[in-house]
Parts: C-alpha cells; sequence; structure tokens
C-alpha cells in the first residue's frame, strides 16, 4: 500500500512539474517564458512566440515555451530556471512584467541570452536599472503607433472616440496620449473647429476581461463613441463584445486583431516576432546588442497600423503610407513632437499638458 502510494505520489509531482511546459520540441536551446496566458492568446505571447517558432523551424532549432504558475517574480523564476535546466541557450520573456525577474536572472545565467520584450531590467524598487552584456531590453514607440490609430480615426471621420487602457504602465499610457495626439493632428488638417473631437479615456487598472469593462464600454457605445481604442490585452474583448452588441467599432492592439471580431477596424501593431526574430538571428550571427535597450519604431519598422485586413470607408492605403513615411523622416518633426508619458527630466506629462484645441478629452476615473 505504501509503495502503490509512493507510486502515485510521485506521479502527481511529475504532472505538476510538466505543468508549467508548454508544447515545443526536442533539445529545446531557445525558450519563451508567457506572461501567464497561453501562446494563442492573440496578443503579446502570440506574436513573441510566432517569431521564436519561425527562426527556430527556419534553422531546425529545438525550443519550448513555458507557463509560470502564477503572476509573481518567483514564479517567473522557477519557469526561467527550468527552461535554463532544459537547455535553453537564448531565453525571451514578453512583457513589462519580466524586468525584474530578467534583472536577476541575467546574473544568474551570464552564459544564456536573455531578450526582454517591452521592458528594460531593474530591481524591485526600480531604483537600479542594468541591461547586462548578456541580455538586450526591446520597447516600443507606442505613442506613434497610437498617433496612427488616432489620425486614421477622425480621417475617418468619426469625432466620438474613446480609449480604454489596462494598467497605467508606461506602454499603455504612451498608447492613449498618442491615440490623443494622432486624433488632434487629423483634425488640424481637416480645419476643424475647436471642440469637434471628443474622446473619453479610461484606464481599467488590469489586463482582463471584466464585465466591469463590458458595461463601461457599453454606455461610451450608447452614449455616441463611435470606436473605441482598447490598449489593455484581453480588456479588448470586453470592448469587442460591447461593439458587437449595438453594431459599434474597435480599434485593436499589439497584434492584429481583426480575427477576433468583426468589430475591429484596424489595429495598432508592435513588431513583436519581428524584434525577437531579429535578436536570435543577432545571437546566431554572433551580433547580439547584449548590454543595449533597443526601441522599435515607425523608422525601423517596429510599430505600424494593420492596413491589410482594415475596414475603413474614407481612410485609405495612400492616406496611411503618406502619413507613415512623415512620421519615419520625421517630416516637420511629426514623430519628435509626440508627447511620451514623461519628459526628459523624468516628471509625469499628464492629459492636460497636451497641447489639444480641436480635442476635448474627457477623463472617466
Amino acid at each position: 500500500m505504501k509503495k502503490i502510494l509512493a507510486l502515485a505520489m510521485a506521479a502527481m509531482l511529475a504532472l505538476t512539474l510538466f505543468a508549467g511546459c508548454g508544447a515545443g520540441s526536442s533539445n529545446p536551446e531557445l525558450a519563451l517564458i508567457t506572461d501567464i496566458g497561453t501562446i494563442d492568446d492573440k496578443s503579446f505571447n502570440q506574436g513573441a512566440w510566432e517569431g521564436l517558432v519561425k527562426y527556430a523551424e527556419e534553422h531546425d532549432i529545438g525550443h519550448q515555451y513555458y507557463q509560470p504558475t502564477e503572476k509573481s517574480t518567483t514564479a517567473y523564476l522557477e519557469s526561467i530556471d527550468q527552461a535554463i535546466q532544459n537547455g535553453a541557450k537564448v531565453v525571451v520573456t514578453p512583457g513589462y512584467l519580466f524586468e525584474e525577474p530578467v534583472f536577476i536572472a541575467q546574473d544568474q545565467h551570464p552564459d544564456v541570452k536573455f531578450i526582454l520584450i517591452d521592458g528594460n531590467p531593474h530591481d524591485a524598487e526600480y531604483k537600479e536599472f542594468k541591461t547586462a552584456d548578456n541580455t538586450v531590453g526591446i520597447t516600443f514607440a507606442e505613442d506613434q503607433v497610437g498617433f496612427l490609430a488616432g489620425y486614421a480615426a477622425v480621417k475617418e471621420g468619426m469625432t466620438k472616440l474613446g480609449f480604454m487602457g489596462g494598467m497605467a504602465v508606461p506602454a499603455v499610457v504612451k498608447y492613449g496620449y498618442g491615440f490623443v495626439q494622432g486624433a488632434e493632428y487629423a483634425a488640424q488638417e481637416l480645419g476643424m473647429a475647436d471642440g469637434s473631437i471628443e474622446i473619453v479615456y479610461n484606464y481599467t487598472g488590469g489586463f482582463d476581461a471584466t464585465p466591469e469593462a463590458q458595461n463601461q464600454a457599453a454606455a461610451w457605445y450608447n452614449n455616441g463613441t463611435e470606436v473605441i481604442f482598447a490598449a489593455g490585452g484581453a480588456v479588448g474583448n470586453s470592448v469587442m463584445a460591447a461593439a458587437e452588441a449595438v453594431g459599434a467599432k474597435v480599434i485593436g492592439v499589439d497584434v492584429d486583431q481583426s480575427v477576433e471580431s468583426d468589430t475591429v477596424i484596424t489595429s495598432a501593431l508592435k513588431g513583436l516576432g519581428v524584434s525577437v526574430y531579429d535578436m536570435l538571428k543577432a545571437v546566431y550571427d554572433n551580433s547580439f546588442p547584449g548590454g543595449q535597450n533597443l526601441v522599435f519604431d515607425a523608422a525601423n519598422n517596429g510599430v505600424s497600423l494593420a492596413m491589410d485586413t482594415a475596414k475603413f470607408d474614407k481612410f485609405t492605403k495612400a492616406d496611411y503610407d503618406t502619413l507613415f513615411a512623415a512620421m519615419q523622416n520625421d517630416t516637420d518633426g511629426i514623430s519628435s513632437s509626440i508627447l511620451k508619458n514623461v519628459d526628459e527630466n523624468g516628471k509625469d506629462v499628464m492629459l492636460s499638458d497636451l497641447p489639444l484645441k480641436a480635442v476635448v478629452v474627457t477623463e472617466v476615473k
């Protein structure tokens, strides 16, 4: 009886250990640690995983993803350790929540390369920032692609817009600030009067689909909002559900979310797959930019709007190409003039600091 019980306990332990390990291939020297979610989340994890898989399959390299048991630094470090014990030589971590775990792991595993997507390594108190020689930090110009989304919405003829972000972290804030300024820029081009564009603006405080987020989006739509830019992971699913109920429109985020709902008229894209693929290529080309914090923006095609699947009636591909080229070249200062969430002196920039005339922003608490 004791022997049977011991065997049963061993089997349960094996299953528990395997539960955090996702599908992949043998000899997995490339690893991705998910941010709790799965690699088919139609968002951040999936975009990064697709870039890893593309490179791995092209070069016949073993690869694996690992799903932490909870959202904590300890759990993330455990998954990183498990990946390395299984043979990982390169570990990809998508999401700002990995900033502290990578800060720790890069010193614990100096022979492993770390690719941190959407963040730069720092300690828990945000007092020490360090990107070691075996690590690269990658962030994106969310302000630029948010600008593109706001510009497109106004050029499409919409005057009542909404921005529903998740947590007010830098990436999400930059999406929102860019969205507001893009709407203002388009309104000025069109010669619209002061106050012509109304934007309701809110952060839900999380990245989950919730009844509260859906109810809030529904209330906005019922009050006349024509489109909501949903920049908050699964918050977008709540917004899409509300939009489907009334036939309204949504702008997706991070990856092309048009497959999620017919209400999605375009998506603000980060080059997640491209950035992972490029960094893996650099590892194997012996040109890995270790110790650097890179920014993927319009100039290096790191951000863009999903135009191939867009559902615009007035805003054309030619309109988009003209604006995108101006952003790439910073024509008339179009890129350098976009205010980010923090200025060069480290002071928080508020919505009220944005130079707006045609746009009126109402913050919903």
